[in-house]
């Protein structure tokens, strides 16, 4: 029997599991290096992703969908450390915390970082970095990879990644994107991505623990022509670990089972109508910060998040936070280094992402602001 307190999570990741997902881990777990009956699953479990990654659009089948046991932040690592070689150019762009971090990870792999950055409250400038393309390619140092995040957590905000992932393209630049927070709550272009990052512990409400990749053609190409001195972080292995029924590292199996049983969820509700559902909560949940007097951090309401809000609640984000939890068993979070005590997030993402649990939470909000 649990002895965690009966909380009411609703927080951006990790999130509430659904009891199917906690039902599906409990089962009999086979061993993942040496039955096959486990690559089988394996390989039918990356084709659900495949159609989750792709929302059942066109263009499902253009790149390998690979699942890394890892919290999230692995597969940030793991793209830079199978992609960029020392002296490398890696144009990080930034309107936040998580693109500002690939920058860091860029550096410790001995790339050359350039930071294309916009304030944290605006989305990603195209006309910016089509502008520092063309720069780099008249002096002739163009850019090898560059990074980017759709939806940026801390801060509520998503990005509209597709012209400039467009304008990447024409210049010949692979492409990583940390759709950690966006995919399974919100239409992501895939088909226009080399290195599109997932995990678990989002918008698929399974447990945190996997880390999910779609790799293009061009990105392996990259992949086998650079030189990682990493283990466990190097993707290449994965290219063609199931076809070979070979893992680099014994998989997580319970954890692998839980998000087949989460995938399940999302594929017989249909993607549409879950990103419908993650629509309505966010709008709902900006409607009710409203009436209460509170503003979203983004400086436009279009550049918010359908999985996650954050609202301004200077210098009282921990107090409320607090009183969220004691007076209404509701876990909320708050912003992150410099804006933690100035934002409070609330999580309306996979299971979460109900009318009902937006309506509880912002109830509970109004009582503690009263």
């Amino acid at each position: 029997m649990s002895d965690l307190p009966d909380r009411f999570r609703m927080t951006p990741g990790p999130t509430e599991v659904p009891d199917a997902v906690g039902e599906r881990m409990a089962e009999p777990l086979p061993n993942p290096d040496v039955e096959p009956a486990f690559f089988e699953f394996y390989r039918d479990l990356t084709g659900k992703l495949e159609r989750v990654y792709y929302a059942d659009r066109d263009g499902a089948g253009e790149s390998d969908v690979v699942v890394l046991g890892g919290e999230g932040i692995l597969g940030l690592e793991a793209a830079i450390a199978s992609l960029v070689a020392e002296g490398d150019r890696v144009l990080c762009l930034s309107n936040g915390r998580y693109g500002d971090g690939f920058a860091d990870f860029v550096d410790s792999y001995g790339g050359e970082p350039v930071v294309c950055e916009v304030p944290w409250r605006e989305t990603l400038d195209v006309d910016a970095v089509a502008e520092t393309l063309e720069r780099a390619a008249t002096e002739g140092e163009p850019f090898d990879v560059a990074t980017m995040v759709h939806c940026e957590t801390p801060t509520g905000t998503l990005n509209d990644l597709e012209p400039i992932l467009d304008v990447l393209d024409e210049h010949g630049v692979v492409s990583v994107v940390d759709a950690v927070s966006s995919l399974g709550g919100a239409p992501v272009p895939t088909e226009k991505i080399d290195v599109c990052l997932g995990a678990s512990q989002k918008c698929f409400s399974a447990p945190p623990g996997l880390t999910t990749c779609a790799i293009s053609d061009r990105a392996w190409d990259r992949i086998e022509s650079v030189e990682t001195p990493e283990f466990y972080l190097d993707l290449e292995p994965w290219k063609t670990a199931a076809d070979e029924e070979w893992f680099p590292y014994s998989h997580l199996t319970a954890n692998l089972y839980g998000l087949d049983a989460a995938v399940d969820l999302l594929l017989a509700e249909g993607l549409e109508s879950v990103f419908e559902r993650h629509e309505a909560a966010a709008r709902r949940c900006r409607e009710r910060a409203a009436t209460l007097g509170l503003e979203t951090y983004s400086n436009s309401e279009d550049d918010c998040s359908p999985t996650v809000t954050a609202i301004e609640v200077d210098g009282r984000a921990g107090e409320v936070q607090a009183a969220m939890l004691e007076d209404h068993g509701i876990v909320l979070a708050t912003g992150l280094g410099g804006l933690e005590d100035d934002i409070l997030r609330v999580g309306h993402m996979g299971h979460n992402a109900r009318l009902d649990r937006v309506e509880r939470t912002m109830d509970a909000l109004a009582a503690v602001l009263d």
